[in-house]
């Protein structure tokens, strides 16, 4: 019996989270034999935690949030007699992935981006401890009778967006070649099969080059289809993960055994320009796979006459032209 699982990436989430109250301030007196007097020893209460958001590599999407949409940290402790003060409420440290993008729901704008692994920003201060009566003494009040609650901990419903930082963007359509390339000069290793939408998921690879000791990073997003932008397919929710990419691969089936290469090409570029127009200024390398189908090459012919854009001839099957294409990106960065 074959068992199949769908494996989810999250994200996008949405949370609701509210920071430590503080704990409340203490009325209390000294009370020894012999010391009729011994006035206010009310302690203070204690600080709310807060709530930390750090960046962590190692982290692969937001399903945390998914999974526990409300967070909520402890009240500080209250202040007791004997001037003791209430203890602190531990904060929480959420970690997130690198490219994480947090904005407020009530006024709509960001209010932390997490670009660096260790990055750590309080989101939300926990309140100030209250004061205890033994604060409230004065030459003109001797034995003060008050003391303050704690301040309340902040609270805010949260949306985390997930954009990856990678150097290099690869986007095509389904079919393309894609995930067989990205399986070719990287590390990652993305399902590939002979059938429409095989990657499901972002996907980020590594593309070493040893020699020198330099390795760039390379995201692979869905396959687009025409309509992307209106939830058509499944690239319209990934697009965001390319918008930190300073370089777009644009990979295109020349065979037009299946789709016409000039339609396709268009229809990609239209795409981005509907999902965000500043990715049409991303510096472009076009890369046309499938250049062991005979087909392909009056079609590169015809392609590159109508697209005044240099074109990468590619076989991701016979993996011809693959090792020159790494050359090439090599020189886009550190040349």
């Amino acid at each position: 019996m074959m068992i199949l699982c769908k494996v989810m990436f999250y994200d996008e989430v949405t949370a609701t989270m509210s920071s430590g109250k503080g704990g409340d301030g203490c009325v209390s007196f000294r009370r020894e034999k012999y010391i009729p007097k011994g006035g206010p020893d009310g302690g203070n209460g204690g600080k709310g935690g807060n709530i930390i958001i750090e960046g962590d590599e190692n982290t692969g999407d937001l399903r945390v949030f998914h999974f526990k949409p409300q967070w909520r940290v402890k009240t500080g402790g209250s202040g007791m007699g004997c001037n003791k003060h209430g203890k602190g409420s531990d904060s929480i440290t959420l970690k997130v992935p690198v490219g994480t993008v947090i904005t407020n729901m009530q006024t709509g704008k960001v209010v932390i981006e997490i670009l660096e692994q260790g990055q750590s920003v309080i989101l939300l201060e926990g309140g100030k401890g209250g004061r205890g009566n033994a604060t409230f003494k004065s030459s003109t009040n001797r034995a003060p009778r008050e003391s303050s609650p704690g301040v309340l901990g902040e609270v805010g419903t949260f949306k985390f967006d997930l954009k990856s930082i990678a150097d290099i963007g690869l986007v095509g359509f389904p079919n393309a070649g894609k995930s067989t390339l990205t399986n070719l000069i990287t590390s990652a290793e993305p399902k590939m099969g002979e059938y429409p939408f095989t990657t499901l998921n972002p996907c980020v690879g590594i593309i070493d080059y040893p020699e020198t000791y330099q390795r760039l990073q390379m995201a692979d997003i869905p396959g687009l289809i025409k309509g992307a932008n209106e939830n058509k397919g499944l690239g319209h929710r990934f697009l965001r993960h390319i918008e930190r990419c300073n370089l777009l691969i644009i990979i295109v089936d020349m065979s037009g055994l299946e789709r016409s290469p000039m339609d396709d090409y268009a229809e990609l570029l239209e795409e981005l320009r509907l999902h965000n127009e500043a990715l049409l200024d991303k510096e472009r390398v076009v890369v046309a796979n499938k250049m062991d189908i005979a087909e392909s090459v009056d079609n590169l012919k015809l392609f590159e006459k109508k697209n005044d854009v240099p074109v990468y001839p590619i076989s991701c099957l016979e993996e011809t032209g693959v090792s020159e294409l790494k050359v090439i990106l090599y020189n886009k960065f550190f040349k």
